[in-house]
């Protein structure tokens, strides 16, 4: 069976991720970084109580998504971030484009993420 090729739309790369801000992070010794989600609402209060879940839950990330980490300032778009990614791995982290953008997908659908807007938005003349 063919593997379907990944197509990302070049305005998907010129989006800027920034961490959001309610989001706890620490980074430990070896550079890695860990995410300390609170688990917050009824729902988790109850599953809390019966069936003994944590309070805080803890995301580690993998040394790629460490190094992206720190610099989701909110002023660097996702292409300038590859450029750094791919100096820093080289060929480790190809495909390089099609990685990041899934772990912006996935990250932004946990809501660990937000979007800031384009440093030039395209002008559109009606």
């Amino acid at each position: 069976m063919r593997k379907k090729k990944t197509v990302i739309p070049a305005n998907y790369l010129e989006k800027i991720p920034m961490r959001a801000p309610s989001l706890n992070w620490s980074t430990d010794e070896k550079g890695l970084v860990t995410l300390e989600i609170a688990n917050t609402g009824w729902a988790n209060r109850l599953a809390q109580v019966l069936f003994r879940r944590p309070r805080v839950s803890y995301i580690h990330l993998d040394k790629l998504g460490s190094f992206v980490w720190p610099l989701l300032d909110g002023k660097t778009n996702i292409i300038e971030l590859g450029k750094q990614v791919e100096a820093e791995f080289g060929e480790e982290a190809h495909p390089l484009y099609e990685r990041l953008a899934r772990y912006f997908q996935i990250l932004d659908s946990y809501r660990f993420i937000e979007w800031a807007g384009p440093k030039n938005p395209k002008k559109v003349k009606l």
